[in-house]
């Protein structure tokens, strides 16, 4: 994972529009969160209350997302109001859209952070993967105990994602991530067969087995959303992969940071290894750092590769 971001993720058996709106307000903070208690509202959206990894006040600022398969929002942190230096995408996926057709209940919930490393304490790093581990078990229990459990409920999936930082400009990342005629380039468990067009296109794995790839770009105003579906029509299997591309000036609230962040989100079975697709995180974080190492290259920088998978900033 790019040292930077942290993910986070689970299973909630309750609605996703119970979930979504739970989410949205910046009050509920106060019952599932370790310390960020909302002292003050500022304005319909914004908060200014205590943080758990900092000694000092934080103002809270929550923003809707739109999308027409499942529910998102951001939450951001700050000093300064309307000044925010953290960013938190949280995405909550309904069953049906990691698997058409099941009838499985409940939502997926997944918490990205982004933490500017000019900025955070060395508490911020050593603590915020544990904390936000712990909130969103706190979280599960709340929602689940609402829709009428008493014990935590198991989910047929989990989420698992990989992050890296790619020193090009998002819009050259967007152009050749979303133009399906560069998979063969960047993709070495899928070779072209058949007809390709920029979003949609036939292929073959390392079985020889028939894939449909498709593309779909969102724009969500400050950074990007590129779907992609791996559907295997001999067997009616379809996985999933949703990719958040951000700017890295957005993602670290820092203007001079340049490159963005590819941050990818997979699904898969619980205990119930599948027979097609990727079989494992690693074969997407192979793919990053091919598309890491040749989009560098493309955007004339050769040395950020060596430094690894995580956004550093100039001195």
């Amino acid at each position: 994972m790019e040292k930077n971001t942290f993910a986070t993720s689970a299973f909630i058996a309750t609605s996703a529009e119970n979930a979504f709106e739970y989410l949205c307000s910046l009050k509920n903070l106060d019952d599932w969160t370790l310390f960020s208690r909302m002292k003050e509202q500022i304005d319909e959206d914004t908060w200014l209350g205590t943080a758990s990894a900092y000694q000092n006040k934080l103002y809270y600022h929550v923003k809707k997302l739109e999308h027409p398969l499942f529910y998102g929002i951001e939450w951001h942190c700050g000093f300064e109001y309307n000044n925010y230096f953290q960013v938190y995408p949280v995405l909550l996926f309904p069953p049906s859209y990691i698997e058409p057709g099941t009838d499985e209940e409940g939502v997926y919930f997944h918490w990205v952070s982004f933490v500017d490393p000019k900025r955070r304490t060395p508490m911020m790093i050593e603590a915020v993967g544990t904390i936000h581990t712990s909130e969103c078990r706190s979280l599960k229990g709340i929602l689940e105990r609402k829709a009428g459990h008493t014990a935590a409920v198991a989910g047929r999936n989990f989420i698992d994602s990989e992050t890296i930082y790619i020193d090009a400009p998002i819009e050259m990342g967007v152009e050749y991530l979303s133009n399906l005629h560069n998979m063969d380039e960047w993709s070495h468990l899928l070779h072209s067969h058949g007809e390709i067009s920029p979003q949609s296109g036939e292929f073959l794995d390392e079985y020889d087995q028939k894939v449909k790839v498709t593309l779909q770009l969102h724009n969500l105003k400050k950074y990007y959303l590129l779907e992609q579906d791996y559907f295997y029509p001999d067997y009616g299997f379809i996985q999933r992969s949703p990719v958040l591309l951000i700017p890295a000036a957005y993602a670290f609230g820092d203007p001079s940071a340049s490159g963005f962040i590819q941050h990818r989100i997979t699904f898969w079975k619980v205990d119930q290894p599948s027979p097609h697709g990727k079989l494992q995180i690693e074969d997407f974080m192979s793919e990053s750092i091919n598309i890491k190492r040749l989009l560098e290259a493309k955007a004339g920088n050769s040395d950020t590769f060596a430094r690894g998978r995580s956004y550093i900033p100039q001195a």
